[in-house]
């Protein structure tokens, strides 16, 4: 659930308890006129707070008590008040939770009375009930409540066509979808290298827009260890599928580039458009360092893995010296593949410890905040949806690695390039998009989290993964990377931690973060095959 519905229901509490201690204090004021004993005055303030709030047949603490019922509160739930006075005193802990936000809408209440600015408050909070994050795109899933319907059981195939309906009828983007049969035909039917490269290029941007969708949904019906589970297998699925196809055919270049591009588009790219533009809008923002040092953290362990065999291999060669000089230290190509499964694994186990941090130990201070949510597809509704788009993710991501080579001897770009800087905006184009959003909405944590997230699940899983698949596979793909461009991921890992080191943000910062993007992307454009 959105933070603004939090905010509306903390507004509108208070004014629950609010309208309660008026009415209260209004009846004690007119027996102390009439002569009655101030107890007797308490008393009846009692029982004003039992009188229905107006417009409603709810008494406040009934009012009050469905609101909670109806979100996942991070404030504690409060009794009944038992007089006037403790009625007050949680009217005043409602309205310092509060008051910041409603601050910000004096501007729009000013010359209003005070019926109108109840119920412009009291609109807000309908509208706020109807609030969908992100760009606007995905499953629609409705917020929990006592009576509400849970969602769809195992099997349910109308409301899972109305929800796959909306679900593609949802975004602009999913026009692109007709790429993917385009792109599939234009292999089969020879098109050119260029055609199916672009076609299916362009499919992959969608499908992974409706594979993100389809896990979060599972993941809503799983509950929240299992659903952060399937997010971080499913998470890079695409990223992890052209990269199979690119080790089958032996572009081991192509896969290392797409790999530390992926990871540099969002340290770099993501991370600075979420600093600019929410920047842009918000003068200074705040995240959590808690997070921010972890993931710089974990990104920083895995260029380490990355840059240990690749200076090894660099100065220790695999070269006999002649008996003029004396003998010095070598790494064999054999060496070179122990190291690299053994730090795979390394990284692998670190990567299991990261998850178990985020969703068992460490998981109230990292969680986000929000209601419970009911999924819009079924079960199998989700797993047969899931598996379609999968495979057919796999046959486009077939057909354009088999176009890179041709390509890139026709375009004269190299292809570093277009695994470094074309391919991730496949995989990681609707993601980049729901980070920029969310941090112009000021949910900062939210956004880092999108784009550091997904950043850590390539360096320290995907990557680990392609390795010890290579080796099950016979092939000799290792994490030996191209010198340079390991060397700028260090240093874009550093750069980015001391950027975010202390939990805030303004868009200068964006502005540093995506022109040194622009720099490396500028100096990869102009190498040459």
């Amino acid at each position: 659930m959105a933070p603004q519905i939090q905010r509306a229901r903390a507004a509108l509490r208070a004014i629950h308890r609010m309208d309660a201690l008026m009415r209260a204090s209004h009846d004690a004021q007119a027996d102390v006129e009439a002569g009655q004993q101030p107890a007797q005055g308490t008393q009846a303030s009692e029982d004003g707070l039992q009188q229905p709030l107006l417009g409603s047949d709810r008494t406040p603490p009934e009012a009050a008590a469905a609101d909670f019922r109806t979100s996942r509160s991070e404030m504690p739930a409060r009794r009944r008040p038992p007089s006037a006075l403790n009625s007050f005193r949680g009217a005043v802990q409602d309205i310092q939770e509060a008051q910041q936000h409603l601050n910000r809408a004096n501007s729009s209440m000013a010359g209003l009375s005070d019926a109108e600015r109840r119920a412009k408050v009291l609109g807000m909070f309908a509208g706020a009930s109807s609030w969908r994050g992100g760009t606007g795109m995905g499953l629609p899933k409705e917020i929990v409540t006592a009576d509400s319907d849970p969602g769809p059981g195992w099997f349910a195939f109308k409301s899972d066509v109305k929800a796959i309906y909306g679900l593609i009828m949802s975004s602009w983007m999913n026009v692109l979808l007709v790429m993917a049969p385009l792109g599939i035909l234009s292999h089969y039917l020879h098109w050119g290298p260029v055609a199916v490269f672009l076609l299916n290029f362009a499919a992959l941007i969608p499908l992974a827009l409706l594979l993100g969708e389809v896990t979060e949904d599972l993941a809503v019906r799983f509950g929240s260890t299992i659903g952060g589970l399937l997010n971080a297998t499913f998470g890079n699925v695409v990223e992890l599928i052209l990269s199979i196809a690119a080790l089958t055919k032996g572009l081991y270049v192509v896969i290392a580039a797409s790999l530390i591009g992926s990871i540099l588009s969002n340290l770099l790219l993501v991370l600075g458009c979420c600093f600019l533009l929410g920047g842009a809008k918000h003068k200074h923002q705040k995240f959590n360092t808690m997070l921010n040092k972890a993931c710089c953290s974990l990104l920083l362990l895995a260029c380490i893995g990355l840059v240990i065999p690749t200076a090894a291999n660099i100065f220790f060669p695999d070269t006999a010296g002649n008996g003029e000089q004396p003998p010095i230290p070598r790494i064999t190509t054999s060496g070179i593949a122990n190291m690299s499964h053994a730090t795979s694994l390394i990284l692998g186990f670190v990567y299991l410890c990261y998850l178990f941090f985020q969703l068992k130990t460490h998981a109230d201070e990292l969680a986000e905040g929000g209601g419970e949510e009911a999924p819009a597809l079924s079960l199998f509704g989700a797993l047969s949806l899931l598996t379609v788009i999968t495979l057919i993710v796999a046959t486009n991501s077939e057909f354009l690695t088999g176009a890179i080579e041709a390509v890139s001897a026709k375009s004269g770009l190299n292809q570093t390039f277009l695994g470094l800087i074309i391919l991730p905006i496949a995989g990681n184009a609707c993601e980049h998009i729901t980070a920029v959003f969310v941090a112009m909405k000021d949910k900062m944590d939210l956004a880092i989290g999108v784009a550091l997230g997904s950043s850590i699940q390539i360096a320290i899983f995907v990557i680990p993964f392609m390795v010890i698949t290579a080796w099950c596979m016979g092939l000799p793909f290792y994490l030996d990377f191209e010198p340079f461009a390991t060397m700028v991921l260090t240093l874009a890992v550093i750069h980015a931690f001391f950027v975010s080191s202390d939990g805030n943000s303004n868009w200068l910062l964006g502005v540093l973060l995506v022109a040194t993007y622009i720099l490396i992307a500028l100096l990869y454009l102009f190498l040459e095959s």
